[in-house]
């Protein structure tokens, strides 16, 4: 039996809607290289007919609530995929992204990669960034309660590649042996910095972060951290712990030596 190219996790929070429409999506993309693993972190059922399909499609269906990265881990446990794919429910697919991905991961050996991120108006989501920083944290806060816009962030460029220092967990490929050499992602986030941190964790260990111009994805946000006082709350936990990680504290005295060196 192949190997799958991609094995793409997908963990529904009763996304209900959204997961029918991304596994219609990925059922459209006729790809027989792939395997989706969905896991069900809430009661919820669907009825999908796998005959259909020419992937194989496995359903986790968790009997307690477990955070993003957890869920996650546990999917790539069971995963047979040459790459790894963490996929949002709320991502709509239009072109075929898995294509130009594996280009990148071709050209581009040992990296983690992701397609460009859009809103439903085609404007580009600041879904690729330069590390985070209590004082940048601080900035962003401030510009949503007084209605402010910060500048845009300067990150490098080559061709169609952009160069970030992560990418948002709403899409990233994997190659499998990098998940596994960085021991998936960190399960001290309950629900965000994971993707910043394992991102962190790549690029201390030599692996780029690489993001395509040539494919798009839609992205539907939902942004609940900004509605709801429990998830600003998890963000707020999940700063301070990125912030505290010796990641983090490596790459802010790397760079700190590398500017002193410059001078």
């Amino acid at each position: 039996m192949m190997t799958p190219r991609f094995s793409i996790s997908i963990v529904s929070h009763g996304h209900g809607k959204y997961i029918e429409r991304l596994i219609g999506d990925l059922v459209r993309l006729n790809r027989p290289d792939i395997e989706v693993i969905l896991t069900l972190n809430l009661p919820e059922s669907f009825a999908f007919d796998s005959s259909a399909m020419p992937f194989d499609l496995r359903v986790i269906k968790n009997d307690r609530i477990k955070g993003f990265a957890s869920n996650h881990n546990d999917a790539f446990s069971i995963s047979k995929g040459e790459n790894f794919v963490i996929l949002n429910p709320d991502i709509k697919l239009g072109a075929d992204p898995f294509d130009v991905m594996l280009s990148v991961i071709k050209e581009n050996p040992n990296c983690i990669c992701a397609p460009l991120i859009v809103n439903k108006n085609n404007k580009i989501e600041d879904s690729a960034r330069n590390f985070p920083s209590p004082v940048l944290l601080g900035k962003r806060l401030l510009s949503r309660v007084f209605h402010f816009s910060l500048p845009m962030e300067v990150l490098a460029v080559k061709g169609d590649v952009i160069m970030p220092d992560w990418v948002a967990g709403m899409f990233m490929v994997i190659p499998r042996e990098i998940y596994q050499h960085l021991h998936g992602l960190s399960e001290r986030y309950h629900m965000y910095f994971e993707d910043v941190d394992l991102c962190a964790r790549a690029r201390l260990a030599g692996y780029p972060v690489l993001v395509n111009q040539r494919v798009r994805v839609i992205h539907e946000a939902q942004r609940d951290s900004h509605r709801k006082l429990q998830y600003l709350s998890w963000h707020v936990q999940s700063a301070m712990k990125f912030f505290t990680s010796s990641a983090y504290l490596k790459i802010s005295a790397n760079r700190l030596l590398a500017n002193m060196s410059r001078k």
